[in-house]
């Protein structure tokens, strides 16, 4: 369907006369005899459009316009225009100015040069699929990559809690906990970026919007960025609404865009600078401005800092670590969220500004923090089954959670956590998915047919973050789909949230 050639000549002999040709030709052809009959032939597909001078009446044109202005990036629809002999009318004018790759022939047309010019833009079109192939491929496997970076990286983030629970006051374990932990979290993020341009390169990406805290967000910023800026010794001040403001939006996007850009600016600021991160409510928006006393920027680099996988070069004409990402994936959460992201300089040397405006929803109360236990509604200690086929991920997360009062028990397959969660009536089953023979999706849906099961908390965890994926996680009954590696005050939060939902049904 990709290869033919759609024609669309409404009136005399041009459309009929073509198709033979290119049957001659053996060149694959579809004609099209309406204007509806053309749009419901472009969203199948065709290698190029074939169409008249006298066919771009208001209707025609602003079809194939339409069209062009939809594609991906990877296509550019070439459309092949025969048209009358002599000077361009108006109408040749207008398809030149917006249909974007079209070529064209003065009729009569010569059968060998319409052939050669069909065979040519075929080639350049088959060119076409070709990126589009070798992206989706790109795309698969960054998405392989990151499921199988995050897998390693679940069981060293969970041993370093391990051990500042188990020797909170030793300092060169402290030192030896803060060094792993720094590049556990840099690592993460790196993975997360490389997952998210492939998600939005293929428009993956759904916002999960909810009404999120902006205290909370920039507490969260903070954590992600204060060890870069301490190891600089830049201070960073932090000038925020006394009110709280409520945003509508997806928090860990919102996260992503400041730490982004706040990164961003440590990481060009010389040592013992200062970095300003300042809120405030403007006209139902909010605008909050990242300065620092850094490198700056010339009017050239403010121009396409913001592109994907763009390097910006330090003072000394050397590239910066990176992958020239961040600030692209900044930009486009935040138009996703309806606002925008804005850079300025006043040159080298001379430090930089990024302004960030996000629709406000209200401001309010500062919210209380959820209630966290590790005890079930009546006051015994909360059963765990976790369940990975990497068995050092499984036994260092069942350990973690012992050490943090819950009873937690760790099996390395589907089979056996079917066995164990009829034995123990978990409270909780923490399981990953891609387990050989038989995986989590399946074991989910096994356990949740069993009597009683609908009270379990089921939580996917698992290098994969694609929609997709979570999606399939809902359907086979899990509650909650965490990604590779997980934070432990995420786990407990998630079953505090249980415990107090349990506590208010047994009140009443």
């Amino acid at each position: 369907m990709e290869n033919r050639i759609l024609i669309y000549a409404p009136t005399g002999q041009d459309a009929p006369l073509a198709a033979k040709v290119m049957a001659m030709a053996a060149i694959d052809s579809h004609v099209c005899r309406t204007l509806a009959e053309l749009a419901e032939q472009l969203e199948l597909g065709a290698g190029a459009v074939l169409t008249v001078e006298e066919a771009l009446g208001p209707g025609g044109y602003r079809l194939l316009q339409d069209c062009v202005a939809r594609q991906p990036d990877w296509s550019d629809l070439p459309i092949i225009l025969l048209t009358h002999s002599g000077a361009d009318s108006s109408a040749v004018r207008q398809a030149v100015a917006g249909l974007g790759n079209l070529s064209l022939m003065e009729r009569p047309v010569r059968t060998l040069a319409l052939i050669t010019a069909l065979h040519s833009t075929l080639r350049a079109r088959n060119k076409q699929y070709q990126v589009r192939e070798a992206a989706r491929r790109k795309d698969e496997f960054l998405a392989s990559l990151g499921h199988e970076l995050r897998n390693p990286l679940a069981p060293i983030r969970t041993s370093v809690s391990l051990l500042t629970h188990l020797y909170p006051d030793a300092p060169p374990v402290a030192r030896i906990r803060d060094m792993v932990e720094r590049q556990v979290r840099l690592l993460t993020r790196l993975v997360d970026d490389l997952l998210d341009v492939a998600r939005i390169t293929s428009g993956k990406i759904k916002l999960q919007r909810q009404l999120v805290s902006l205290g909370a967000v920039m507490n969260h910023v903070n954590e992600l960025c204060a060890q870069a800026a301490s190891a600089k010794r830049i201070h960073i001040a932090w000038q925020l609404p006394a009110e709280e403001v409520t945003l509508d939006a997806d928090y860990a996007r919102v996260v992503q865009i400041y730490a982004n850009i706040l990164s961003n600016a440590v990481k060009f600021t010389p040592q013992g600078g200062n970095v300003v991160v300042r809120a405030e409510r403007q006209d139902g928006e909010l605008l909050v401005t990242i300065r620092d006393s850094g490198i700056g920027l010339d009017a050239e680099s403010i121009a396409r800092i913001f592109r994907m996988f763009e390097q910006s070069s330090t003072v000394s004409g050397q590239f910066s670590s990176g992958l020239g990402i961040g600030l692209s994936l900044a930009r486009q959460f935040a138009e996703m969220h309806g606002g925008i992201v804005e850079a300025y300089s006043a040159g080298p040397g001379m430090g930089s500004e990024f302004a960030i405006r996000l629709p406000v929803v209200s401001s309010a109360v500062r919210d209380a923090a959820p209630a966290t236990a590790a005890k079930g509604a009546d006051g015994r200690k909360m059963q765990v089954l976790v369940v990975d086929d990497n068995q050092d991920a499984a036994d260092s997360l069942a350990a973690l959670l012992e050490i943090d009062g819950f009873d937690a028990h760790a099996v390395y397959d589907g089979a056996s956590a079917i066995q164990l969660a009829a034995e123990l009536a978990p409270d909780m089953i923490i399981m990953d998915l891609g387990m050989p023979g038989m995986d989590g999706y399946e074991t989910a849906r096994a356990i949740r047919q069993r009597a009683g099961a609908e009270r379990i908390l089921m939580v996917a965890l698992t290098g994969w973050g694609q929609n997709d994926a979570r999606r399939r996680t809902g359907e086979a009954g899990f509650d909650y789909h965490l990604v590779k590696p997980v934070e432990l005050e995420q786990l407990v939060r998630l079953a505090g949230a249980r415990q107090n939902r349990e506590q208010v049904q047994a009140a009443r």
